[in-house]
């Protein structure tokens, strides 16, 4: 990944590569799940047991190879009777359907190992799949060491295979650790070979054989940062796909993208160039969209979000929200409500039917039901040293440019006149202004500024009259 983080770590939808492929193995409801960890050690295991405390941690030691990582996981947790499931950490599009249907194909064929496989057109870097003439599954060839074979002997019959090993399996556990046991480290690459229980428990008379998927995509691995993008992609358009068979209107799907925990309702619309992160949740009939990314929002019912950044925030049903509009964390906008273009708000309650139209800022406040804050407000919340809260009553009218100077609190139903700035609390009902009688010096600009372009127009529009 040429990366600092641990591939693994890298996110895809929301979500960790290795949290998708927890959650798939965790849907199984296993009686053990063990996390086999060696690279980064310490942040992959605060990661993993974050997703999911109930791990098991084991610890891959010097010996390399998915056989011992798998022998040093069953150590962790004893003797198994049972199935043992063995998936990674970089498949992130395994479904958890895909992995039940591999473990029902192996008990009820009561196999020794069943290989869960794919058909691809190009096989390179993949261990194949070799099979007898009944069709049960003989050996897995590793990659290099099939083009080693072929070199040797002049016969390329098994790398010409398509059919592929997707390195997840579900073993018979007594069969798994017993065979485990006997596999050596004598191969190209030096590694203990997962693959060569394969052999062993065939060698034993055991049944092994294949759960071939069709989903190609499922058994996909990451290994860098275009396979990382690819999948990511290729998960968004699943995604999308599914919420459209749901009853949400996805107006271009090439450019809305959508994170595994997000939550949709029938009849939502998704407008271009949307982003919906986190937990966000939109209810039914809302619009969101062109131009938004919303992170852990909640969108009411009918409400409407266009051209908005909006992290941690609360828009109420019927409301409307945007164009550029930035709501940060705390920002809870009621039923009706109005947050309109360049405005930013942040941990600031908005009553019912509240407006605030154009051009502001509000942080650290209250403002009541129905009141109608005018264009360029803005609460002054910071003193320098603490925050302080504004307490705007309901059915209040402010003039453009009025300043809150926090803490302050006006009554329901006052008035503040255009330009006031408010350092004192206003009663009910009142207005309250800083009215100035305004001085007009006449020629000024003819006296300061004669050769100015305004002093031009001033001195025709002057001739004229």
């Amino acid at each position: 990944m040429k990366s600092d983080l641990p591939k693994i770590l890298h996110s895809m939808g929301g979500r960790s590569l290795v949290g998708h492929a927890l959650d798939a193995a965790t849907s199984l409801d296993p009686d053990h799940l063990v996390a086999v960890v060696r690279h980064q050690r310490e942040r992959v295991v605060d990661h993993v047991l974050e997703h999911n405390p109930q791990l098991v941690i084991a610890d891959q030691d010097d010996i390399p190879g998915t056989g011992r990582a798998v022998e040093q996981g069953l150590e962790a947790i004893g003797a198994v009777d049972g199935t043992v499931v063995v998936t990674y950490g970089d498949v992130p599009l395994l479904t958890p359907e895909t992995l039940s249907a591999l473990v029902a194909e192996h008990q009820d064929a009561k196999n020794a190992v069943t290989v869960l496989s794919a058909n691809v057109p190009d096989a390179t870097g993949y261990g194949r799949i070799v099979r007898d003439d009944n069709g049960l599954v003989t050996q897995i060839v590793e990659h290099k060491d099939a083009l080693k074979l072929a070199e040797d002997t002049g016969d390329s019959t098994i790398a010409d295979i398509t059919e592929i090993n997707s390195g997840i399996y579900a073993f018979d556990g007594a069969v798994l650790a017993r065979t485990l046991a006997q596999v050596s480290t004598d191969n190209v690459q030096g590694e203990k070979y997962l693959t060569d229980v394969l052999g062993l428990a065939r060698a034993e008379g055991g049944r092994v054989a294949t759960y071939v998927t069709e989903d190609l995509m499922e058994v996909e691995g990451v290994n860098d940062r275009t396979q990382l993008a690819a999948l990511g992609a290729e998960l968004n358009r699943r995604l999308a796909q599914r919420w459209m068979r749901a009853g949400v209107t996805i107006v271009d799907p090439t450019t809305t993208w959508i994170d595994v925990d997000v939550e949709l309702a029938q009849d939502v619309t998704i407008k271009p160039n949307t982003q919906l992160h986190g937990t966000t949740k939109i209810a039914t009939g809302a619009t969101i969209g062109p131009d938004t990314t919303l992170v852990d929002v909640v969108v009411g019912e009918a409400a409407t979000v266009r051209r908005t950044e909006g992290t941690e925030a609360v828009i109420g049903q019927g409301a409307n929200v945007g164009p550029f509009t930035y709501l940060r964390p705390g920002t809870v906008l009621g039923d009706t409500g109005k947050i309109g273009a360049f405005y930013e708000t942040k941990n600031v309650n908005i009553g019912r039917g509240a407006k605030l139209s154009h051009l502001g800022y509000a942080g650290d406040a209250d403002i009541g039901e129905n009141s109608n804050i005018g264009c360029g407000n803005i609460t002054a919340n910071y003193d320098g040293v603490n925050k302080h809260r504004t307490e705007i009553g309901a059915e209040v009218r402010t003039g453009s440019n009025t300043v809150f100077t926090a803490p302050v609190a006006i009554g329901d139903g006052a008035y503040t006149a255009a330009g006031a700035v408010i350092r004192q609390d206003v009663p009910a009902g009142a207005l309250a202004m800083n009215a100035v009688k305004q001085r007009t010096i006449e020629e000024w600009v003819l006296e300061r500024r004669p050769d100015s372009a305004a002093a031009k127009a001033a001195r025709i529009a002057n001739e004229k009259s």
